[in-house]
């Protein structure tokens, strides 16, 4: 039987798009690690995927793995196999819209095979203990100096504003 382990995590945006962060904190037998990354230009479901992502593409086991989140985007997308049908869809959505944030559902559908995830849904800010501490890593996380780049997010949104220098 695989170790088991539980996940909790959060994301935060100042802006929707703005900076962002998250924080995690992995619990198994012998303690803890927590987790947080700030970017300078993102979205808050984003900063929810990247703080379940990253900490489990740390993990060089498989595991059984408990994510605990406050995110509907991410427990609906999982729980309600939304991710399956995007992905057999073409990465489109039931209503023929394109799937949101397909960069890092891709990365989760690796750590789907590689582990034996469960998920979570808790209301947000309503006095869990590991739920706060993730909350405020991601938002010390976003605050933070040495904010990096959201490559996936910056590849899809950035506009050019003057052919010239592209073109000259």
């Amino acid at each position: 039987m695989k170790n088991s382990i539980t996940l909790y995590s959060d994301g935060a945006c100042s802006g929707n798009p703005g900076p962002g962060g998250y924080g995690a904190i992995i619990k198994f037998s012998k303690g803890k690690e927590t987790f947080s990354r700030g970017f300078q230009l993102t979205t808050n479901n984003r900063m929810e995927l990247l703080g379940i992502i990253e900490p489990l593409e740390c993990l060089k086991d498989s595991y059984k793995v408990h994510i605990v989140t406050d995110s509907r985007y991410v427990s609906d997308s999982i729980n309600k196999n939304w991710l399956i049908g995007w992905s057999r869809r073409g990465w489109q959505t039931s209503s023929k819209k394109p799937a949101k944030n397909i960069d890092l559902w891709k990365r989760f559908l690796v750590l789907l095979d590689k582990h034996d995830i469960s998920i979570e849904w808790i209301k947000g800010h309503n006095s869990h203990t590991e739920n706060d501490q993730c909350d405020q890593l991601a938002v010390t996380a976003r605050l933070g100096k040495d904010l990096g780049k959201d490559d996936g997010y910056i590849e899809k949104h950035v506009e050019i504003e003057d052919d010239d220098d592209i073109f000259g």
